[in-house]
């Protein structure tokens, strides 16, 4: 999927010149060709944000992250923004940045890995809606829609239907009904695993039941979300299965 992106634009807004030398580094060893912009200070992020940027790594530690976030968000399309955190460090806490987390890079190979993570969030994700209902389908479609990630959307309308378009190779992660008539939502989570266990699975529902999915994380759902969930939710998933969640 990489080699399906050309290039990324990059803006990392820091007052550490050893992390700007360190993300630098990994812009020369990362998969795709990185335009890197730097800045300091939110004046100087807002002029650089005019430049068509695709993500945004900024340190949580700057005084006027909050105005670079907010810079970000005004521009249209936003770029993703990223928050930049020292490990186990909580001083992101405060700040609001819905796209997710990054380590401080420990050094110029573990910049380049923080970078690849990023090619990859660029990447559209081949996302399948499966329920019997088309009404929901539709509804979980609008919320897809609405996630700050790229999404490829597709639909299955039961188990069977779905599990024959996972073998074609263009699905990467599910969000699968429980409750469908034929092969219920642990059983074609138990399938999918079994044949592609590389494709993420969420489980839906509209009144989990606790045993089910403590059931669903033992077969390997990459998580559960009650019906009604908002888009908020979905990134939140989709964070976590983009690994941008910096550890605490």
């Amino acid at each position: 999927m990489i080699d399906t992106l050309i290039s990324l634009r990059l803006l990392v807004v820091s007052g550490s010149a050893a992390d700007k030398d360190l993300w630098r580094q990994g812009v020369t060893m990362a998969t795709v060709p990185i335009e890197l912009f730097e800045s300091a200070d939110a004046a100087d992020a807002g002029q650089r944000l005019r430049d068509a940027i695709d993500i945004v790594l900024v340190d949580a530690a700057l005084q006027d992250a909050g105005e670079v976030v907010a810079a970000a968000r005004a521009v249209q399309p936003p770029p993703l923004v990223l928050s930049v955190v020292p490990a186990g460090d909580r001083a992101c806490e405060g700040l609001d940045i819905s796209g997710g987390t990054v380590e401080c890079p420990a050094g110029a190979e573990h910049a380049r890995m923080l970078l690849n993570r990023c090619i990859r969030v660029r990447v559209p994700t081949r996302v399948m809606i499966v329920d019997d209902s088309g009404v929901m389908r539709t509804i979980v479609r609008k919320i897809l829609d609405a996630s700050q990630f790229r999404l490829d959307i597709s639909e299955a309308r039961e188990g069977t239907d779905a599990l024959a378009k996972i073998r074609s190779g263009m699905v990467d992660m599910v969000f699968l009904d429980y409750n469908m008539p034929g092969l219920n939502g642990l059983e074609t989570l138990s399938e999918i695993k079994r044949e592609t266990p590389s494709v993420a699975v969420v489980m839906i529902s509209s009144s989990p039941d606790p045993v089910v999915v403590a059931r669903a994380g033992d077969i390997g759902a990459a998580g559960f979300l009650k019906k009604p969930f908002f888009p908020k939710d979905v990134d939140e998933v989709l964070e976590r299965h983009y690994a941008l969640r910096a550890p605490f």
